[in-house]
């Protein structure tokens, strides 16, 4: 069976199966660990690169043209804004330091993005030796959403950010809310207490302390923007999907997984929610066998108030048909 991703893409997927049955929890680890798998390892860096840098960057700039609400920063959170520029900068910068580098003189530091073409000389709050606004400008250069979290009364709220590529929630709608409204709608949370430890959890941070959990659904076709906003555009694919014949079918679902890293910035406090969405279509799971089986167990297992809140209850069945099938 030959690939329909790029090899890097298959050997880098960070699978979220610990075991054959989900179930919400915190599932929060140190960050930084590489994590080995069948295909090959994931998780040895914070800030990740692959082959659809540039396309998936250039996706962004699209989304942020046709709404910008995709991009809010609330006014409070500037000092936040940059704080969370300069440790991603630096995050890119050690692990890519052939590419990648940010160097200081003074008070003027020098960013290079070969990659990108970019060199750039910038003071720190000085938005004038910038080209866009710091959170902006760095969105620019990540395939990472970028939520910044700050804290205060007693509580996280999500005041700034950059988010292009949610997965069925709208960024321009949560902006401003507290860490538990944004998570209302997320069945068994509240009544299992893991949103309320998660929040503890969060708010116990220390300055540089950086963490990382994953987070799983499936997404019809390698489509990274299925915010709320756009249902109207990708909603439908989920009854048409069960029309399709059977190659068809295992072209087009994919297992969307996000690695979400949690940093505690070291000058502001807030904590930089950092969002990276990996799709592997099931196609391409089949020919790890370990990841075949395990996604079928974890699928069937699945209750359905669960499926049905991922959106996959209407296909959830012939899913796991499929990968069973496909041994």
């Amino acid at each position: 069976m030959s690939l329909v991703s790029a090899p890097d893409l298959v050997a880098t997927f960070p699978f979220p199966f610990p075991t054959d049955q989900y179930r919400y929890t915190t599932n929060v680890e140190p960050a930084r660990g590489a994590v080995p798998t069948p295909a090959g390892s994931w998780g040895e860096r914070v800030v990740d690169v692959d082959s659809e840098y540039e396309h998936e960057l250039a996706e962004r700039a699209k989304i942020l043209i046709d709404d910008p609400t995709r991009y809010a920063v609330l006014p409070h959170m500037r000092v936040a804004c940059w704080d969370a520029m300069l440790t991603l900068m630096g995050e890119l910068a050690k692990a890519y330091p052939g590419v990648m580098s940010l160097e200081r003189s003074g008070s003027t530091w020098h960013w290079r993005n070969e990659r990108l073409g970019i060199a750039q000389d910038f003071v720190l709050g000085d938005e004038s030796t910038l080209p866009a606004e710091p959170l902006a400008y760095i969105g620019s250069q990540v395939q990472e959403d970028i939520v910044l979290l700050d804290q205060r009364d007693g509580d996280l709220f999500g005041d700034a950010g950059v988010v292009t590529f949610a997965a069925d929630w709208s960024f321009g709608f949560d902006v401003g809310m507290s860490f538990l409204e944004i998570h209302g709608p997320v069945p068994r949370l509240r009544e299992t207490g893991v949103i309320t430890r998660a929040r503890e959890f969060l708010m116990r941070m220390q300055p540089g302390e950086t963490y990382r959990r994953t987070n799983w659904t499936l997404t019809i076709g390698r489509r990274l923007d299925v915010s709320t906003e756009l249902y109207h555009e990708w909603g439908p694919d989920r009854v048409a999907i069960q029309t399709v014949d059977d190659e068809e079918f295992g072209r087009q679902v994919h297992l969307r997984v996000e690695v979400q890293h949690l940093i505690r910035l070291p000058e502001s406090g807030a904590i930089c929610f950092l969002i990276r969405s990996y799709m592997l279509p099931f196609v391409d799971l089949a020919t790890i066998p370990a990841w075949r089986a395990r996604a079928a167990a974890v699928l069937a297992d699945l209750p359905d108030d669960m499926a049905d809140y991922k959106g996959i209850i209407s296909y959830r069945d012939r899913a796991v048909a499929w990968l069973t099938s496909h041994a």
